[in-house]
This record gives C-alpha cells, structure tokens and sequence, in this order.
C-alpha cells in the first residue's frame, strides 16, 4: 500500500509539471513541443489530472487554452508544492556529489571553546560561501537530529560509541575526568581525589535520553573500585547538576573541560584512577561527506589523554 502510494505521488507530480507548462505556454501544442512528448499525451495526462481532482481544470479553444475556477486553485495551491520540492531534491543532488550550501552542527556547549570554535575558524577561512547552523543540544538530543536527518554533524560525549553502526564516528579526545563537589566537602581541601574516596558519597546522574550510558558508565567504574554507585537524582542539565552538588552534598564526574567553569558553591578536582576516563566523540552522516563537513573534522583537534 505504501509502494503505491508513492508511486501515485511521483505521477501526481509528473501530471503536475505538465498542467504547468500548458499554463506557461498558453497551449497544448506548445507545451508538448517544450516537453518533448507528443500533443495526444499530454491530452491523455490533463484528462488523468482532471480525474484526479473530478472537474475540469482548462478550457479549450482554437485559440489556447484558459484555466478554470478549479484550474486556478490548483495552481496557486501546488506552485510552493513543486517549488519545495525542487529545492529539497537540488540540495539532495549537491549532497550526493559531495557539495552543500549549509551546514548543520550539533554540540555540546560546554566543549565548543577548546574543540569546535577553532575548527569553525579554519572551516570559515577554508569555505566562506557557507551557511553554518549550530544547535545547542544534549547528547541523547544529537543523536536523535542525525537519526532525524537534521544534523549533518555532531559534537558528542562517549554516548558517540552507540552510533558506530548507524554513522561515521571519530574521537577526538580521550580526556581525564574530573569530580565536582561542594566547595565546603571535606575532600574539597585535596588537590585530587580516587573513586575510593567516594565510596561513602552519592552521584548526581543523567537521564538515558539525554546522556545515553552516563549512569551505567559511572556505575561501572565505581564497582571497578569495589563499590556500588549511589544516585540522589538524575540532573536534565549541566546546571541542574551543578546545583544538586550544592543543596544535596552529591558527587558529579565530569569531562576535563568542565573544570574552567566557575560555579559558585562548587570545585572541581582530578580523579586519579587510570581507569577513568571521559571519551569526546564526532559523528557525521553516512554517505558521501560533502567538502565542509570534511574541512570541519580536519580542523578538529586531536587530543589524547
């Protein structure tokens, strides 16, 4: 059923480009010759339009032809139909030969100063002609813009690694890992800190569809230390989270980056576990990748732990 109904468009729109040029042309006789068929076809195709719609859409006279109550409703109605959907299939074509007008990146705020503001530069200096959109967006909700087709680009925590099948994935940094605690914590006054010293502490969490894998990838480093991760609530933000360190005395890892932010009420110290480390991934779509999502990921730095 759906196969048809698809094919029954894809005519629609063949009748429809048709109805047009005999509009433009004045003519049957005209229209065919611009399109190259013969004038009994094109007749053919006006009578299948005019079935479809159930009334006549042009008057015929020797002199040409004039459109119909119906015919003008059907062409002011269509014309931003047909010319969407040329502009869909243009960008489609550059896409498919590796070009593209815009690009579409999805990121994560809190790395855009070490990792994507540099590469922005190299990419505007590189292609000048190109329309850059950013989106300010979690992990899960980059993951759920390239599934979408939204994103041609993503700037994503270590939830990258679920994407391998379905996307390009590369990382980019394997980064240290930071605690984030209350400045009047008692382990506050250490320069670092071990998992084992929180082993008596609860963690601020992540919600799965915003940070895919957070809590389990927390939960599993603290049980490689001999505990069992305790979580007072799952933060929907960066801020959020900031905050339950404060009110409720909690425990937050983070990625090394986090540790420039100035929070009021909160310091960031160093874990020193060598099995701990945060993953900073970018993934793009399959297919052929047009010449500015490739400047961008050159431009991107490397960094390793």
């Amino acid at each position: 059923m759906r196969f048809a109904h698809s094919l029954r468009f894809t005519l629609n729109l063949d009748l429809l480009r048709s109805f047009f040029a005999i509009v433009e042309q004045g003519s049957l006789n005209k229209a065919a010759e611009r399109l190259r068929v013969s004038q009994s076809t094109l007749t053919r195709q006006m009578q299948a339009l005019e079935q479809e719609v159930g009334g006549p859409l042009l008057e015929r006279s020797p002199g040409g032809v004039a459109l119909t109550a119906t015919g003008h409703t059907l062409l002011e109605g269509s014309r931003p139909v047909l010319a969407r959907f040329d502009a869909v299939m243009a960008d489609v074509r550059q896409r498919a030969r590796g070009q593209s007008a815009d690009l579409r990146i999805g990121y994560l705020m809190s790395a855009v100063s070490d990792y994507l503001n540099p590469a922005l530069a190299a990419l505007r200096k590189a292609h000048p002609e190109v329309k850059v959109k950013m989106r300010d967006l979690s992990p899960g909700e980059q993951i759920e813009a390239l599934r979408n087709g939204e994103i041609d680009v993503a700037l994503i925590g270590q939830a990258g690694a679920l994407l391998a099948k379905e996307f390009y994935v590369k990382t980019l940094a394997m980064l240290p890992v930071w605690v984030a605690m209350a400045e009047d914590h008692p382990l506050a006054k250490r320069e670092a800190v071990k998992l084992g010293d929180l082993k008596k502490e609860v963690f601020v969490g992540a919600p799965d569809a915003d940070m895919p894998g957070h809590n389990q990838w927390l939960a599993q480093l603290c049980k490689r230390a001999g505990f069992r991760a305790r979580f007072v609530q799952n933060a929907d933000s960066l801020t959020h989270g900031l905050s339950l360190i404060v009110t409720e005395g909690a425990m937050s890892l983070q990625p090394g980056y986090v540790e420039k932010l100035k929070v009021p009420g909160v310091v960031f110290r160093p874990l020193r576990d060598s099995a701990a480390s945060w993953e900073l991934m970018v993934a793009w779509q399959r297919g052929k990748t047009t010449a500015p999502v490739k400047a961008l990921l050159d431009a991107l730095p490397v960094k390793r732990k």
